[in-house]
Order: structure tokens, then C-alpha cells, then sequence
């Protein structure tokens, strides 16, 4: 500041001094995050690394690990403990924390653990769940934020992200084991050698899931052929491997021709509205060659292969007329060490920032990102998806702090 500016003329004409605003430091929160074992059926993944807990640790969070939680993912109560979490032996120890961080939506047996005023992040699926499942939330007043909602800076959901990236990258993995099978596929290599054709592979969306499946299918070598009505996602993939491929819309005789020819079918539709349409019918099924491999990840919204039916980890696929049928809904737990990295890469950073913000409501504040997840706040709706599916009457978040 200059020192002209450091004065202002006062009603009788005088200089008087300006006073300097000096910035007060937000006052950092300290709080205590509770990561439990997951219960809920073939969830693999954990919330949080061990490296993610020291990273909260060290920044001065306090961390209780269930004991176990990480098993599944290959991480050991005793990279837990060394990275500083606290062991605890039960759920309930861990829900006695002001934050508590999961993978799969709540059951109602946790719910039973939550106090009032705690906040929860987790996944919500909330076309899966009942009335009566929002009915036990609410009378506990938590504040529940449903990951797969929240959103960043640029717009995009950054757990969804993540989670389809693997899940891209992953089908193409499945279906190049499937195909190699002698005993139900056709024993054949997924990728192309000098003088004998390389694998054709059709991918239905060209979405996060769809991009991620073909960088894959191409890094083994396929033939790929890619389809999806938006025409600007057709657009974004081509420019996303940096290399022609043979892209369509979803037109039935261009689709069924590709399916004629094709080893391996990969099923990556995605909907905000529901159901995803099915484009692949019984009779183009049985056009399908024998041996050859459908993984339809879009099961978890119904499925866009009509032959497709729910399959899990224990019993992964079945053979339907000759052709093969990979139906996980949940294809990331398949793979939950890294998975949890993922999820962790998302929550300490975010952990971190509520902490310097001064706690969550004042995060949430500045972060519509997090806002846009949040669907119970202190035992209130404030999402609209509960009302559309339930009915419940929401209030709209901002009323709470203007």
C-alpha cells in the first residue's frame, strides 16, 4: 500500500488513517475419521490405504481401523497401525467417529451403529435401496453424502470416474481369460500375431468405460469396432487413443454385422436416468459366433445385452447358446487393492481440505462439488433423487446457511 492510500479524508476535511484489514486464519478443524470392515456381500475394497491413513495421521486427523478392514485389498492391520491408525476390534468402536468412510451403501445393521450428527460417505445406489432404509437414516440425524454424486471442479464425478477407468481396463482383461479357455471359450490369444488375425472386440458406449476398454483392447492388439448414439463421445474417443478406429451409432443391421464377426463384446452403456436401454436382442445373440465372450457391464443398470442376467465373484459367468456371459455388477472389487488406491487418492485429500476449511459445514460452504453428494443433512432430505424414487420431501441444502 502506498502511502498516499494509507489516509482518507474525514468528514471535516481531514486526513485520517486507513486501518489495515489483517486476514485471520481459519481455525483448523481436528476430528476423527472411523474406516470399518466392509460386510456387505463381495465388497473387496477398503476405504482408505495405509498410506492414505498416514497422510491424515500426520496432518494431526486421528484414524480408527477396524481390524481386517484392509484384508481383502492385501493391506495388514500392521501397515495400519505403522502408518498410525488406531486398531479397533469392532464395528462399534469404529462408528463412535465423527467421520465415518465406506465403500458399499450403509446396511441396516450399520445404520443401527450410527449417533446423531455424525457424517458419512459412501456409496448410495439409491435405486436399489427402500423407503424404509431412508426412514432409519433420518431418525439418527446424520449427514450422509453419497460419493458417486460429488463432483469436481471441472464437472466431472471423480470416484465414478475412477471406478469405470478400472472397470474399462479390467473387461478387457476378463474377456482375454474367458476367450483363452479351452474348456468353454476357444482356447485362442487375444491379441494378434504375425500372419493370423488379431481378435475383433465390439464396445456398445463410448463413455469412461467404453474409452478405457478399447485403450486396453487395442494394447493387446484387437481389431476394434466401437458404437454409441452420442456422437460427441464417438468424437472424444477417437481423439482420446490418437488413433482411426471404426466407431457407429447404435444402428441394429451395422451392430449385428460387427457381432457376427466378433470374439468378445463388451456391454458399456450408461444411464442417469435409470435403466440403460437394451441394443443387443436374443436373436443377435444367437447370431454370435460359438466360443466368444459378452462382458456386459452395464448390469449394474439392468444390463444392454438381453441375454445378460446378474452373475457374482463366486460364479462369474455362464454359457448361454455357445457364447459366454460375463455379468458382474461389481467388476472393481475383482480388483481391490486398486480400487482402495483409487478411493483413497479421492478421500485424504478431501479429508485434509475439511480439516484446514474448519469442519465440514463450513467446507461445504465453498464446495458444490461436495454439496451436489450431500442427501441427508442432519437428518433432512436435501437431495432430490429421494424424493423422485421415494416420495420424501427434500429441502433444498443452501436454506441451511443463508
Amino acid at each position: 500500500m502506498s502511502e498516499k492510500s494509507k489516509y482518507y479524508l474525514g468528514p471535516a476535511g481531514q486526513l485520517l488513517p486507513i486501518e489495515e484489514k489483517i486476514e485471520i486464519p481459519k481455525k483448523r478443524k481436528v476430528f476423527v475419521v472411523g474406516v470399518p470392515k466392509e460386510i456387505a456381500f463381495q465388497e473387496n475394497r477398503v476405504s482408505l490405504s495405509p498410506d492414505g491413513v498416514g497422510v491424515l495421521v500426520n496432518n494431526g486427523i486421528q484414524v480408527l481401523v477396524q481390524r481386517g478392514a484392509g484384508q481383502n485389498a492385501h493391506f495388514s492391520d500392521k501397515e495400519y497401525a505403522e502408518a498410525g491408525a488406531v486398531l479397533v476390534d469392532t464395528a462399534g468402536e469404529v462408528y463412535s467417529a465423527d467421520v465415518i468412510l465406506k465403500v458399499a451403501p450403509m446396511l441396516l445393521s450399520e445404520i443401527d451403529l450410527l449417533r446423531e450428527n455424525q457424517i458419512i460417505f459412501s456409496a448410495l445406489h439409491a435405486t436399489m435401496q427402500n423407503i424404509e432404509y431412508f426412514k432409519k437414516l433420518i431418525q439418527h440425524k446424520v449427514t450422509a453424502v453419497a460419493f458417486e454424486f460429488i463432483q469436481d471442479n471441472s464437472g466431472f464425478f471423480p470416484v465414478l470416474v475412477a471406478m469405470s477407468e478400472i472397470a474399462g481396463l479390467a473387461s478387457i482383461q476378463i474377456a482375454a481369460e474367458l476367450l483363452s479357455r479351452p474348456d468353454i471359450g476357444k482356447s485362442k490369444l487375444f491379441g494378434g500375431v504375425s500372419g493370423i488375425s488379431p481378435c475383433e472386440v465390439v464396445i456398445i458406449g463410448a463413455g469412461t468405460v467404453g474409452t478405457y476398454a478399447a485403450r486396453a483392447a487395442l494394447g493387446f492388439g484387437a481389431e476394434l469396432k466401437v458404437f454409441d448414439n452420442q456422437m460427441y463421445k464417438l468424437r472424444r474417443l477417437q481423439q482420446t487413443l490418437g488413433k482411426p478406429v471404426f466407431t457407429s451409432i447404435i444402428n441394429p443391421k451395422v451392430l449385428l454385422k460387427a457381432l457376427r464377426s466378433a470374439d468378445v463384446v463388451i456391454g458399456a452403456l450408461h444411464s442417469s436416468k435409470g435403466r440403460v436401454p437394451i441394443v443387443v436382442t436374443e436373436d443377435m445373440v444367437r447370431e454370435m459366433k460359438p466360443g466368444s465372450v459378452i462382458v456386459d457391464i452395464s448390469i449394474d443398470q439392468g444390463g444392454c445385452i438381453e441375454t445378460s442376467r446378474l452373475t457374482n465373484h463366486n460364479e462369474p459367468y455362464y454359457v448361454w447358446n455357445d457364447v459366454i456371459h460375463y455379468c458382474v455388477p461389481n467388476i472393481s472389487s475383482k480388483f481391490p487393492q486398486t480400487a482402495s488406491y483409487a478411493l483413497t487418492n479421492f478421500f485424504s485429500p478431501l479429508l485434509l481440505d475439511i480439516a484446514d476449511e474448519g469442519g465440514f459445514d463450513e467446507y461445504i460452504k465453498t464446495s458444490r462439488g461436495v454439496r451436489n453428494g450431500i442427501y441427508l443433512f442432519k437428518g433432512k432430505v436435501v437431495h432430490p433423487i429421494i424424493t423422485d424414487f421415494f416420495g420424501l420431501p427434500h429441502q433444498p441444502l443452501d436454506i441451511f446457511f443463508y
